[in-house]
């Protein structure tokens, strides 16, 4: 299973260039907040259609452990999807598929959810940690790494 990480910017280049096939995509995007709204921005997920049906989106906060009371959070709250995206993970490697991990700038949430799956199945997640291009979202680094763990323990249940 080869992992892959891309912003927004080369996943856009990707899908018109020609999208690898046998692929699963984990996008993240940026979560709504007020601010968001009152400069009538609001975040989206990249379009897969017609490239792979096997996309995991989830809207995320690309924060700090010590920034989620300003979103009213907790590390406990932060991220409920882990479990669920452990799961599209382990299909996605039962069915022979590579993955690719994006968010919007490709430096921080795809590279934390990419050097967890790399350590919880290569025991190779350092390499992205040490990665210059990458500052890889330690609250999504634990949250997947922590989700993969417990369904390799449980199956998932």
């Amino acid at each position: 299973m080869q992992i892959d990480i891309h912003s927004r910017d080369s996943i856009e280049t990707l899908l018109q260039e020609g999208f690898p096939a046998n692929t699963a995509v984990i996008s993240f995007y940026d979560a709504p907040t007020e601010r968001n709204y009152k400069y009538n921005f609001f975040p989206q997920s990249v379009d897969y259609s017609g490239k792979t049906e096997r996309v995991f989106k989830i809207a995320l906060h690309d924060i700090a452990i010590m920034e989620v009371g300003e979103y009213n959070l907790t590390y406990e709250t932060y991220f409920p999807e882990a479990d669920d995206l452990a799961q599209f993970i382990y299909a996605a490697k039962a069915d022979g598929l590579d993955i690719i991990c994006q968010c919007e700038y490709g430096q921080s949430r795809s590279p934390g959810c990419a050097a967890a799956i790399m350590e919880h199945f290569e025991k190779q997640g350092i390499s992205i940690f040490a990665d210059f291009r990458y500052s890889p979202n330690q609250m999504v680094y634990h949250k997947v790494f922590h989700a993969l763990e417990k369904h390799s323990k449980t199956g998932g249940a």
